[in-house]
Protein backbone atom coordinates (compact mmCIF):
# COMPACT_ATOMS: atom_id res chain seq x y z
CA UNK A 1 0.00 0.00 0.00
CA UNK A 2 1.49 3.74 -0.68
CA UNK A 3 1.90 5.66 1.30
CA UNK A 4 0.44 9.18 1.31
CA UNK A 5 2.87 12.26 1.05
CA UNK A 6 0.53 15.60 1.52
CA UNK A 7 3.81 17.26 -0.37
CA UNK A 8 3.08 15.19 -3.62
CA UNK A 9 1.91 16.94 -6.36
CA UNK A 10 0.16 15.63 -9.70
CA UNK A 11 3.51 16.27 -11.78
CA UNK A 12 5.48 14.71 -9.15
CA UNK A 13 3.26 11.53 -9.37
CA UNK A 14 3.79 11.19 -13.68
CA UNK A 15 7.61 11.95 -12.95
CA UNK A 16 7.80 9.06 -10.06
CA UNK A 17 5.38 6.48 -12.21
CA UNK A 18 7.77 7.72 -15.42
CA UNK A 19 10.87 6.31 -13.31
CA UNK A 20 9.99 3.35 -11.62
CA UNK A 21 7.79 2.05 -14.29
CA UNK A 22 8.81 3.46 -17.64
CA UNK A 23 8.23 0.54 -20.34
CA UNK A 24 4.96 -0.28 -18.46
CA UNK A 25 1.22 0.35 -19.96
CA UNK A 26 0.30 4.18 -18.48
CA UNK A 27 -2.89 4.96 -20.77
CA UNK A 28 -4.48 2.56 -23.04
CA UNK A 29 -7.09 2.84 -25.52
CA UNK A 30 -8.35 0.99 -28.43
CA UNK A 31 -5.29 1.42 -31.23
CA UNK A 32 -3.61 3.89 -29.11
CA UNK A 33 -1.48 3.06 -26.26
CA UNK A 34 1.51 4.94 -24.26
CA UNK A 35 4.28 3.44 -21.80
CA UNK A 36 4.44 5.63 -18.43
CA UNK A 37 8.27 7.17 -20.12
CA UNK A 38 6.05 7.86 -23.39
CA UNK A 39 3.27 9.43 -21.73
CA UNK A 40 6.40 11.73 -19.48
CA UNK A 41 7.85 12.60 -23.05
CA UNK A 42 5.02 13.67 -24.41
CA UNK A 43 4.03 15.52 -21.14
CA UNK A 44 6.90 17.49 -21.18
CA UNK A 45 6.59 18.05 -24.66
CA UNK A 46 3.22 20.00 -24.47
CA UNK A 47 4.71 21.73 -21.30
CA UNK A 48 7.44 22.86 -23.60
CA UNK A 49 5.08 23.87 -26.35
CA UNK A 50 2.74 26.14 -23.79
CA UNK A 51 5.39 28.15 -22.60
CA UNK A 52 6.16 28.48 -26.13
CA UNK A 53 3.16 30.29 -26.54
CA UNK A 54 3.03 32.35 -23.30
CA UNK A 55 1.49 30.35 -20.79
CA UNK A 56 2.67 31.26 -17.57
CA UNK A 57 2.67 29.17 -14.00
CA UNK A 58 -0.86 29.66 -12.36
CA UNK A 59 -2.56 30.15 -16.39
CA UNK A 60 -5.40 28.37 -16.76
CA UNK A 61 -5.45 25.88 -19.92
CA UNK A 62 -8.53 24.47 -21.38
CA UNK A 63 -9.10 21.07 -23.24
CA UNK A 64 -11.40 20.03 -25.69
CA UNK A 65 -10.45 16.68 -26.64
CA UNK A 66 -12.04 13.05 -26.47
CA UNK A 67 -10.22 10.59 -24.27
CA UNK A 68 -6.97 9.87 -25.80
CA UNK A 69 -3.43 9.46 -25.04
CA UNK A 70 -3.33 12.92 -26.54
CA UNK A 71 -5.34 14.70 -23.57
CA UNK A 72 -3.70 12.78 -20.97
CA UNK A 73 -0.15 14.21 -22.49
CA UNK A 74 -1.87 17.72 -22.70
CA UNK A 75 -3.45 17.16 -18.73
CA UNK A 76 0.27 16.63 -17.55
CA UNK A 77 1.78 18.98 -19.66
CA UNK A 78 -0.05 21.75 -18.65
CA UNK A 79 0.71 20.48 -14.81
CA UNK A 80 4.53 20.32 -16.12
CA UNK A 81 4.11 23.84 -17.50
CA UNK A 82 2.93 24.82 -13.64
CA UNK A 83 -0.34 25.68 -15.65
CA UNK A 84 -3.85 24.63 -14.50
CA UNK A 85 -5.75 21.88 -16.70
CA UNK A 86 -9.44 22.84 -17.24
CA UNK A 87 -11.20 19.87 -19.26
CA UNK A 88 -14.27 21.16 -21.23
CA UNK A 89 -16.94 18.90 -21.83
CA UNK A 90 -16.92 17.80 -25.45
CA UNK A 91 -21.21 17.94 -25.56
CA UNK A 92 -20.67 21.72 -25.31
CA UNK A 93 -21.98 23.70 -28.02
CA UNK A 94 -20.51 27.40 -28.77
CA UNK A 95 -22.60 29.12 -26.27
CA UNK A 96 -21.49 26.65 -23.28
CA UNK A 97 -17.61 26.59 -24.40
CA UNK A 98 -17.79 30.49 -24.84
CA UNK A 99 -18.80 31.29 -21.12
CA UNK A 100 -16.96 28.47 -19.87
CA UNK A 101 -13.68 30.09 -21.31
CA UNK A 102 -14.57 33.09 -19.77
CA UNK A 103 -15.50 32.19 -16.38
CA UNK A 104 -12.33 30.19 -16.08
CA UNK A 105 -10.24 33.08 -17.27
CA UNK A 106 -8.75 30.25 -19.84
CA UNK A 107 -5.41 32.07 -21.74
CA UNK A 108 -5.11 28.84 -24.36
CA UNK A 109 -7.25 26.16 -25.73
CA UNK A 110 -5.94 22.52 -26.99
CA UNK A 111 -8.09 20.97 -29.37
CA UNK A 112 -7.86 18.39 -32.27
CA UNK A 113 -9.19 19.15 -36.23
CA UNK A 114 -9.07 15.35 -37.10
CA UNK A 115 -11.70 14.47 -39.57
CA UNK A 116 -12.47 11.20 -38.06
CA UNK A 117 -13.91 12.60 -34.42
CA UNK A 118 -17.71 11.72 -34.20
CA UNK A 119 -17.48 15.88 -33.28
CA UNK A 120 -15.53 18.77 -35.46
CA UNK A 121 -14.58 20.49 -32.48
CA UNK A 122 -12.84 23.54 -34.71
CA UNK A 123 -16.57 23.87 -35.31
CA UNK A 124 -17.71 24.15 -32.04
CA UNK A 125 -15.03 26.55 -31.09
CA UNK A 126 -15.90 28.96 -33.98
CA UNK A 127 -19.86 28.33 -33.00
CA UNK A 128 -18.38 30.16 -29.91
CA UNK A 129 -15.93 33.03 -30.56
CA UNK A 130 -17.59 34.57 -33.89
CA UNK A 131 -14.80 36.67 -34.12
CA UNK A 132 -12.06 34.21 -34.69
CA UNK A 133 -12.39 33.94 -38.33
CA UNK A 134 -11.33 37.53 -38.76
CA UNK A 135 -8.50 37.18 -36.23
CA UNK A 136 -5.49 38.57 -38.27
CA UNK A 137 -2.59 37.51 -35.79
CA UNK A 138 -3.87 33.71 -34.31
CA UNK A 139 -1.39 33.92 -31.46
CA UNK A 140 -2.02 36.70 -29.96
CA UNK A 141 -5.95 36.70 -30.00
CA UNK A 142 -8.60 39.67 -28.91
CA UNK A 143 -12.22 37.58 -28.52
CA UNK A 144 -15.03 39.93 -27.38
CA UNK A 145 -16.23 36.50 -25.71
CA UNK A 146 -13.28 35.73 -23.92
CA UNK A 147 -10.73 38.97 -22.99
CA UNK A 148 -7.97 36.51 -21.82
CA UNK A 149 -8.02 33.44 -24.38
CA UNK A 150 -5.15 34.05 -26.54
CA UNK A 151 -4.61 31.20 -28.68
CA UNK A 152 -6.31 28.18 -29.54
CA UNK A 153 -4.32 24.79 -30.45
CA UNK A 154 -4.61 22.10 -32.91
CA UNK A 155 -2.99 19.31 -31.14
CA UNK A 156 -3.79 17.28 -34.88
CA UNK A 157 -5.61 17.63 -37.97
CA UNK A 158 -5.40 20.42 -40.76
CA UNK A 159 -4.86 24.35 -40.39
CA UNK A 160 -8.21 26.33 -39.85
CA UNK A 161 -8.35 30.12 -39.59
CA UNK A 162 -7.84 31.84 -36.14
CA UNK A 163 -6.42 28.52 -34.95
CA UNK A 164 -2.80 27.73 -34.31
CA UNK A 165 -0.87 24.87 -35.44
CA UNK A 166 0.55 22.83 -32.73
CA UNK A 167 3.93 22.66 -35.25
CA UNK A 168 4.12 26.34 -35.43
CA UNK A 169 5.84 26.51 -32.32
CA UNK A 170 7.67 23.94 -32.58
CA UNK A 171 11.02 25.45 -33.20
CA UNK A 172 9.96 27.49 -30.04
CA UNK A 173 9.29 24.89 -28.21
CA UNK A 174 12.84 23.41 -28.78
CA UNK A 175 14.50 25.83 -27.13
CA UNK A 176 13.05 25.58 -23.70
CA UNK A 177 15.20 23.16 -22.04
CA UNK A 178 14.01 19.76 -19.56
CA UNK A 179 15.40 22.33 -16.72
CA UNK A 180 13.34 25.05 -17.41
CA UNK A 181 10.10 22.71 -17.62
CA UNK A 182 11.48 20.77 -14.35
CA UNK A 183 11.59 24.53 -12.70
CA UNK A 184 8.24 24.97 -13.28
CA UNK A 185 6.24 21.74 -12.11
CA UNK A 186 8.95 22.14 -9.00
CA UNK A 187 7.70 25.33 -8.07
CA UNK A 188 3.99 24.17 -7.37
CA UNK A 189 2.67 23.49 -4.41
CA UNK A 190 1.00 20.96 -3.57
CA UNK A 191 -2.00 23.44 -1.35
CA UNK A 192 -2.30 25.10 -5.18
CA UNK A 193 -4.92 24.28 -7.64
CA UNK A 194 -3.88 20.91 -9.96
CA UNK A 195 -7.24 21.68 -11.93
CA UNK A 196 -10.24 22.87 -12.72
CA UNK A 197 -13.14 20.58 -12.75
CA UNK A 198 -16.43 22.45 -14.03
CA UNK A 199 -19.89 20.72 -12.81
CA UNK A 200 -22.45 19.65 -14.64
CA UNK A 201 -24.75 22.11 -14.15
CA UNK A 202 -28.34 20.07 -14.36
CA UNK A 203 -29.60 22.51 -11.67
CA UNK A 204 -27.97 25.74 -12.46
CA UNK A 205 -24.76 27.01 -14.39
CA UNK A 206 -21.70 24.78 -14.20
CA UNK A 207 -19.40 25.64 -11.59
CA UNK A 208 -16.09 25.46 -11.36
CA UNK A 209 -14.48 23.18 -9.15
CA UNK A 210 -11.06 24.18 -7.63
CA UNK A 211 -9.28 20.55 -6.88
CA UNK A 212 -5.71 20.92 -5.38
CA UNK A 213 -2.56 18.95 -5.94
CA UNK A 214 -2.69 17.59 -2.53
CA UNK A 215 -6.33 16.68 -2.43
CA UNK A 216 -5.92 15.09 -6.09
CA UNK A 217 -2.79 13.38 -5.02
CA UNK A 218 -4.30 12.19 -1.55
CA UNK A 219 -7.79 10.68 -3.50
CA UNK A 220 -5.62 8.61 -5.63
CA UNK A 221 -3.56 7.44 -2.82
CA UNK A 222 -5.64 6.33 -0.81
CA UNK A 223 -8.18 4.61 -3.51
CA UNK A 224 -5.55 2.76 -4.32
CA UNK A 225 -5.02 1.38 -0.89
CA UNK A 226 -8.84 0.99 -0.77
CA UNK A 227 -8.87 -1.08 -3.34
CA UNK A 228 -5.14 -3.16 -3.22
CA UNK A 229 -4.26 -1.68 -6.28
CA UNK A 230 -0.85 -2.44 -7.38
CA UNK A 231 1.74 -2.07 -10.83
CA UNK A 232 0.35 -5.33 -11.93
CA UNK A 233 -3.00 -3.79 -12.02
CA UNK A 234 -5.33 -2.73 -15.23
CA UNK A 235 -8.20 -0.46 -14.81
CA UNK A 236 -11.10 0.33 -17.49
CA UNK A 237 -12.19 3.67 -17.27
CA UNK A 238 -14.57 4.78 -20.09
CA UNK A 239 -16.22 7.77 -18.62
CA UNK A 240 -15.35 11.05 -20.12
CA UNK A 241 -11.74 12.82 -18.86
CA UNK A 242 -13.86 16.09 -18.50
CA UNK A 243 -15.62 13.98 -15.35
CA UNK A 244 -14.27 12.85 -12.05
CA UNK A 245 -15.00 9.39 -12.89
CA UNK A 246 -12.49 9.71 -15.09
CA UNK A 247 -9.41 11.60 -13.35
CA UNK A 248 -9.81 9.69 -10.22
CA UNK A 249 -8.98 6.44 -11.45
CA UNK A 250 -6.59 7.97 -13.46
CA UNK A 251 -4.95 9.16 -10.84
CA UNK A 252 -5.82 6.40 -8.36
CA UNK A 253 -3.44 3.96 -10.80
CA UNK A 254 -0.68 6.23 -11.64
CA UNK A 255 -0.18 6.20 -8.31
CA UNK A 256 0.95 2.50 -8.08
CA UNK A 257 2.42 2.48 -11.91
CA UNK A 258 -0.72 0.44 -13.21
CA UNK A 259 -2.34 0.86 -16.51
CA UNK A 260 -5.16 2.84 -16.63
CA UNK A 261 -7.62 1.64 -19.86
CA UNK A 262 -10.33 4.24 -21.53
CA UNK A 263 -12.32 4.73 -24.77
CA UNK A 264 -12.81 8.01 -26.91
CA UNK A 265 -16.86 7.04 -26.67
CA UNK A 266 -18.34 4.77 -24.89
CA UNK A 267 -19.46 1.54 -27.26
CA UNK A 268 -20.33 -1.50 -25.72
CA UNK A 269 -19.04 -3.72 -27.98
CA UNK A 270 -15.61 -2.44 -28.24
CA UNK A 271 -15.65 -2.14 -24.48
CA UNK A 272 -16.30 -5.71 -24.10
CA UNK A 273 -13.77 -6.52 -26.49
CA UNK A 274 -10.84 -3.98 -24.67
CA UNK A 275 -11.73 -5.75 -21.16
CA UNK A 276 -11.16 -9.67 -22.33
CA UNK A 277 -8.20 -8.85 -24.32
CA UNK A 278 -6.08 -6.39 -22.44
CA UNK A 279 -6.63 -8.92 -19.30
CA UNK A 280 -8.90 -6.01 -17.23
CA UNK A 281 -8.15 -6.61 -13.55
CA UNK A 282 -10.38 -3.63 -12.67
CA UNK A 283 -13.74 -2.11 -14.42
CA UNK A 284 -14.42 1.53 -12.68
CA UNK A 285 -18.34 1.86 -14.56
CA UNK A 286 -20.52 3.47 -11.78
CA UNK A 287 -23.40 4.32 -13.99
CA UNK A 288 -26.29 2.18 -15.19
CA UNK A 289 -25.96 2.92 -18.48
CA UNK A 290 -22.61 1.53 -19.11
CA UNK A 291 -24.01 -1.26 -16.80
CA UNK A 292 -26.64 -2.36 -19.09
CA UNK A 293 -24.88 -1.54 -22.07
CA UNK A 294 -22.38 -4.07 -21.06
CA UNK A 295 -24.64 -6.73 -19.62
CA UNK A 296 -27.06 -6.97 -22.60
CA UNK A 297 -24.42 -6.95 -25.26
CA UNK A 298 -25.20 -9.94 -27.39
CA UNK A 299 -21.33 -10.72 -27.60
CA UNK A 300 -21.02 -10.71 -23.84
CA UNK A 301 -21.14 -14.49 -23.54
CA UNK A 302 -18.00 -14.85 -26.05
CA UNK A 303 -15.64 -12.75 -23.80
CA UNK A 304 -12.95 -14.24 -20.99
CA UNK A 305 -13.50 -11.70 -18.35
CA UNK A 306 -11.39 -13.86 -15.23
CA UNK A 307 -9.08 -11.55 -15.03
CA UNK A 308 -11.62 -8.93 -13.41
CA UNK A 309 -11.31 -9.05 -9.90
CA UNK A 310 -12.89 -5.50 -8.93
CA UNK A 311 -15.96 -4.21 -10.37
CA UNK A 312 -16.88 -0.44 -9.21
CA UNK A 313 -21.01 -0.95 -10.30
CA UNK A 314 -22.68 1.03 -7.30
CA UNK A 315 -24.37 -2.09 -6.84
CA UNK A 316 -26.81 -0.82 -4.42
CA UNK A 317 -28.38 1.77 -7.09
CA UNK A 318 -29.23 -0.62 -9.45
CA UNK A 319 -32.13 -2.18 -9.79
CA UNK A 320 -32.23 -5.95 -8.93
CA UNK A 321 -32.27 -7.56 -12.82
CA UNK A 322 -28.29 -5.92 -12.55
CA UNK A 323 -27.48 -7.90 -9.46
CA UNK A 324 -28.46 -11.30 -10.89
CA UNK A 325 -26.91 -10.51 -14.15
CA UNK A 326 -23.63 -9.15 -12.70
CA UNK A 327 -23.66 -12.45 -10.56
CA UNK A 328 -24.43 -14.87 -13.37
CA UNK A 329 -22.06 -13.39 -16.06
CA UNK A 330 -19.17 -11.60 -14.12
CA UNK A 331 -19.42 -14.84 -10.90
CA UNK A 332 -15.17 -13.61 -10.14
CA UNK A 333 -15.53 -9.93 -9.85
CA UNK A 334 -15.84 -8.36 -5.98
CA UNK A 335 -19.16 -5.54 -6.66
CA UNK A 336 -17.92 -2.51 -4.87
CA UNK A 337 -19.83 0.28 -4.11
CA UNK A 338 -18.71 4.29 -4.11
CA UNK A 339 -20.13 7.35 -2.86
CA UNK A 340 -18.70 11.18 -3.83
CA UNK A 341 -18.46 13.96 -6.38
CA UNK A 342 -16.23 16.14 -8.10
CA UNK A 343 -15.83 17.92 -4.91
CA UNK A 344 -14.30 15.29 -3.27
CA UNK A 345 -12.13 14.55 -6.06
CA UNK A 346 -14.56 11.14 -6.88
CA UNK A 347 -14.76 9.10 -4.32
CA UNK A 348 -15.22 10.11 -0.21
CA UNK A 349 -16.37 6.31 0.58
CA UNK A 350 -16.30 2.74 -1.47
CA UNK A 351 -15.71 -0.33 -0.28
CA UNK A 352 -12.43 -2.83 0.54
CA UNK A 353 -12.98 -6.17 -1.32
CA UNK A 354 -12.85 -7.27 2.16
CA UNK A 355 -16.31 -5.68 2.97
CA UNK A 356 -19.19 -8.22 3.83
CA UNK A 357 -20.99 -9.24 0.63
CA UNK A 358 -24.78 -7.87 2.43
CA UNK A 359 -22.60 -4.43 2.43
CA UNK A 360 -21.43 -4.65 -0.49
CA UNK A 361 -24.58 -5.36 -2.29
CA UNK A 362 -27.07 -3.10 -0.11
CA UNK A 363 -24.26 0.64 1.15
CA UNK A 364 -21.52 2.61 -0.91
CA UNK A 365 -18.90 2.09 1.69
CA UNK A 366 -17.01 3.22 4.50
CA UNK A 367 -15.34 6.61 4.31
CA UNK A 368 -11.89 6.73 3.39
CA UNK A 369 -8.78 7.44 5.45
CA UNK A 370 -8.86 10.93 6.92
CA UNK A 371 -12.11 11.59 5.84
CA UNK A 372 -14.61 12.38 7.75
CA UNK A 373 -18.85 12.25 7.52
CA UNK A 374 -21.92 13.34 9.41
CA UNK A 375 -25.59 13.25 8.57
CA UNK A 376 -27.57 16.07 9.82
CA UNK A 377 -30.94 17.45 9.85
CA UNK A 378 -32.88 20.78 8.57
CA UNK A 379 -31.76 22.20 11.94
CA UNK A 380 -27.86 21.11 11.70
CA UNK A 381 -28.23 18.39 14.27
CA UNK A 382 -26.94 15.09 13.94
CA UNK A 383 -29.14 12.42 13.13
CA UNK A 384 -29.49 8.70 14.46
CA UNK A 385 -27.59 5.84 12.47
CA UNK A 386 -29.83 4.73 10.10
CA UNK A 387 -31.83 8.25 9.56
CA UNK A 388 -31.82 9.92 6.80
CA UNK A 389 -29.86 14.05 6.13
CA UNK A 390 -27.69 15.74 4.65
CA UNK A 391 -24.25 14.33 4.02
CA UNK A 392 -21.21 16.27 5.46
CA UNK A 393 -17.68 15.62 4.61
CA UNK A 394 -14.50 16.67 5.57
CA UNK A 395 -11.01 15.71 4.99
CA UNK A 396 -7.65 15.70 2.88
CA UNK A 397 -9.81 15.19 -0.60
CA UNK A 398 -12.07 18.36 -0.72
CA UNK A 399 -12.00 20.89 -3.17
CA UNK A 400 -10.68 24.39 -2.22
CA UNK A 401 -13.66 26.20 -3.45
CA UNK A 402 -15.73 27.10 -6.29
CA UNK A 403 -13.87 29.11 -9.15
CA UNK A 404 -15.23 33.11 -9.10
CA UNK A 405 -17.83 32.18 -6.79
CA UNK A 406 -17.90 33.24 -3.45
CA UNK A 407 -21.03 32.94 -2.84
CA UNK A 408 -21.66 29.12 -3.39
CA UNK A 409 -18.37 28.75 -1.76
CA UNK A 410 -19.09 30.18 1.36
CA UNK A 411 -22.68 28.10 1.12
CA UNK A 412 -21.08 25.03 0.00
CA UNK A 413 -17.73 24.88 2.86
CA UNK A 414 -18.84 25.82 6.14
CA UNK A 415 -16.03 25.56 9.59
CA UNK A 416 -14.29 23.15 7.88
CA UNK A 417 -17.18 20.89 6.17
CA UNK A 418 -18.56 20.55 3.04
CA UNK A 419 -22.33 20.64 2.90
CA UNK A 420 -23.05 18.12 -0.56
CA UNK A 421 -26.65 18.37 -0.84
CA UNK A 422 -26.90 14.66 -0.66
CA UNK A 423 -29.81 12.79 1.01
CA UNK A 424 -27.80 10.34 2.80
CA UNK A 425 -27.41 7.94 6.12
CA UNK A 426 -24.64 6.33 7.76
CA UNK A 427 -25.44 2.54 9.31
CA UNK A 428 -23.95 1.51 12.81
CA UNK A 429 -20.66 0.46 10.76
CA UNK A 430 -20.30 3.60 9.34
CA UNK A 431 -21.11 2.68 5.93
CA UNK A 432 -22.70 5.57 3.88
CA UNK A 433 -26.36 5.29 1.52
CA UNK A 434 -27.21 7.87 -0.91
CA UNK A 435 -30.74 9.05 -0.88
CA UNK A 436 -31.23 11.52 -3.68
CA UNK A 437 -30.13 15.04 -3.96
CA UNK A 438 -32.09 17.61 -1.68
CA UNK A 439 -33.42 19.19 -4.33
CA UNK A 440 -34.19 16.38 -6.11
CA UNK A 441 -37.31 15.89 -3.59
CA UNK A 442 -40.62 16.57 -4.74
CA UNK A 443 -43.26 18.19 -2.41
CA UNK A 444 -46.18 16.30 -2.71
CA UNK A 445 -49.22 17.96 -0.55
CA UNK A 446 -46.58 19.07 2.01
CA UNK A 447 -44.78 15.46 2.00
CA UNK A 448 -40.88 15.96 1.06
CA UNK A 449 -40.73 12.65 -1.36
CA UNK A 450 -37.35 11.71 -2.64
CA UNK A 451 -37.24 10.86 -6.27
CA UNK A 452 -34.47 8.39 -6.07
CA UNK A 453 -37.10 6.59 -3.91
CA UNK A 454 -39.41 6.03 -6.74
CA UNK A 455 -36.95 5.09 -9.40
CA UNK A 456 -35.83 2.49 -7.74
CA UNK A 457 -39.03 1.22 -7.29
CA UNK A 458 -39.88 1.34 -11.03
CA UNK A 459 -36.38 0.46 -11.59
CA UNK A 460 -37.52 -3.53 -9.58
CA UNK A 461 -40.05 -3.96 -12.91
CA UNK A 462 -37.98 -6.63 -15.08
CA UNK A 463 -38.88 -4.55 -18.25
CA UNK A 464 -37.31 -1.42 -16.61
CA UNK A 465 -34.05 -0.33 -18.16
CA UNK A 466 -33.72 2.94 -16.75
CA UNK A 467 -35.80 5.88 -15.10
CA UNK A 468 -35.89 9.08 -13.42
CA UNK A 469 -38.30 11.12 -11.48
CA UNK A 470 -40.02 14.24 -11.70
CA UNK A 471 -42.64 16.69 -10.51
CA UNK A 472 -45.64 17.78 -12.46
CA UNK A 473 -47.52 20.66 -11.02
CA UNK A 474 -50.67 19.67 -9.21
CA UNK A 475 -53.52 22.17 -7.83
CA UNK A 476 -54.14 20.25 -4.86
CA UNK A 477 -51.17 18.77 -4.06
CA UNK A 478 -48.47 21.30 -5.58
CA UNK A 479 -46.93 18.90 -7.49
CA UNK A 480 -47.29 15.13 -8.18
CA UNK A 481 -44.48 12.12 -9.01
CA UNK A 482 -44.21 11.76 -13.05
CA UNK A 483 -41.71 8.82 -14.36
CA UNK A 484 -40.15 8.55 -17.46
CA UNK A 485 -39.08 4.96 -18.45
CA UNK A 486 -36.41 3.86 -20.64
CA UNK A 487 -37.76 -0.34 -21.48
CA UNK A 488 -35.00 -3.10 -22.02
CA UNK A 489 -34.43 -4.33 -25.44
CA UNK A 490 -37.51 -7.19 -26.52
CA UNK A 491 -39.67 -6.01 -23.41
CA UNK A 492 -43.24 -4.54 -23.50
CA UNK A 493 -45.22 -2.95 -20.73
CA UNK A 494 -47.93 -0.59 -20.75
CA UNK A 495 -48.24 2.73 -18.42
CA UNK A 496 -50.94 1.75 -16.80
CA UNK A 497 -48.98 -1.96 -15.91
CA UNK A 498 -45.97 0.28 -14.13
CA UNK A 499 -47.94 2.33 -12.24
CA UNK A 500 -49.50 -0.74 -10.93
CA UNK A 501 -46.61 -2.27 -10.09
CA UNK A 502 -45.48 0.06 -7.81
CA UNK A 503 -48.83 -0.74 -5.85
CA UNK A 504 -48.13 -1.57 -2.13
CA UNK A 505 -44.65 -1.15 -2.85
CA UNK A 506 -44.80 2.64 -2.35
CA UNK A 507 -47.40 4.88 -0.23
CA UNK A 508 -50.45 5.89 -2.17
CA UNK A 509 -49.48 10.07 -2.44
CA UNK A 510 -45.48 8.71 -3.81
CA UNK A 511 -47.32 6.68 -7.21
CA UNK A 512 -46.30 8.05 -9.99
CA UNK A 513 -49.63 9.70 -11.65
CA UNK A 514 -48.34 9.71 -15.26
CA UNK A 515 -45.49 7.37 -17.12
CA UNK A 516 -43.90 8.44 -20.25
CA UNK A 517 -41.87 5.99 -22.21
CA UNK A 518 -38.19 7.06 -23.79
CA UNK A 519 -35.98 5.80 -25.87
CA UNK A 520 -32.85 8.53 -25.34
CA UNK A 521 -32.40 10.29 -22.36
CA UNK A 522 -31.22 14.00 -22.45
CA UNK A 523 -27.90 13.88 -21.09
CA UNK A 524 -25.17 16.24 -19.06
CA UNK A 525 -21.74 14.90 -18.60
CA UNK A 526 -22.55 11.32 -17.30
CA UNK A 527 -26.50 12.18 -15.15
CA UNK A 528 -30.04 12.26 -16.98
CA UNK A 529 -30.66 16.15 -17.53
CA UNK A 530 -33.54 16.33 -15.16
CA UNK A 531 -34.48 20.24 -16.22
CA UNK A 532 -34.48 19.41 -19.70
CA UNK A 533 -37.29 16.63 -19.29
CA UNK A 534 -39.02 18.80 -16.66
CA UNK A 535 -39.24 21.35 -19.89
CA UNK A 536 -40.21 18.32 -22.08
CA UNK A 537 -43.22 17.40 -19.57
CA UNK A 538 -44.02 20.55 -19.63
CA UNK A 539 -44.72 20.38 -23.56
CA UNK A 540 -46.28 16.91 -23.34
CA UNK A 541 -48.34 18.83 -21.10
CA UNK A 542 -49.34 21.67 -23.51
CA UNK A 543 -50.19 19.56 -26.03
CA UNK A 544 -52.35 16.62 -23.99
CA UNK A 545 -53.12 18.36 -20.82
CA UNK A 546 -55.99 15.49 -20.35
CA UNK A 547 -53.59 12.13 -21.29
CA UNK A 548 -53.19 9.95 -18.61
CA UNK A 549 -49.95 9.48 -19.17
CA UNK A 550 -48.00 6.24 -21.82
CA UNK A 551 -46.89 9.13 -24.41
CA UNK A 552 -43.98 7.87 -26.74
CA UNK A 553 -41.43 10.82 -25.77
CA UNK A 554 -38.60 10.58 -28.23
CA UNK A 555 -35.42 12.36 -26.59
CA UNK A 556 -32.35 13.82 -27.77
CA UNK A 557 -28.78 12.98 -26.44
CA UNK A 558 -27.10 16.34 -26.48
Amino acid sequence: MNVFRPEATCAALIVEAATAHPNADAIVLPGDRVTYAQLLDGATQWARHLIALGVTSGDHVGILLPNSTEFMKALFGAMLAGAVPVPINVRYRGQEIAALAADADLVTIITTNESDQHIRFTERLCEAFADLAVERDPQRLSLAQASRLRNIVIANGPAATGFVLRSAVAATAASITRDAVEKRWCSVRAEETALILYSSGTTARPKGCLLSHAAVVAQGRLMAGRYRMTAQDRIWAPLPMFHIGGISPLMAIASVGGAFLSMQWVEAGQGLAMMASERVTIAYVLFQTVITDLLQHPDFSQYDFSATRLMISNLAMQPPWIAELLAQRLPGAVQIGTFGMTETVGAACTHSPDDAPEDRLHRLGSPLPGVEVRIIDEDGLDVASGAIGEVLLRGPTLFSGYYKDPENTASALREGWFHSGDRGSLDAHGSVMFHGRLKDVLKVGGENVGALEIEAVVGMHPAVKGCAVVGMPDPRLMEVPVAFVELRPDTNVTAEELAGFCVGKLASFKLPRRVFFVSEWPMSATKINKPELVSRLAALLADAPESTGGSAVRTSAH
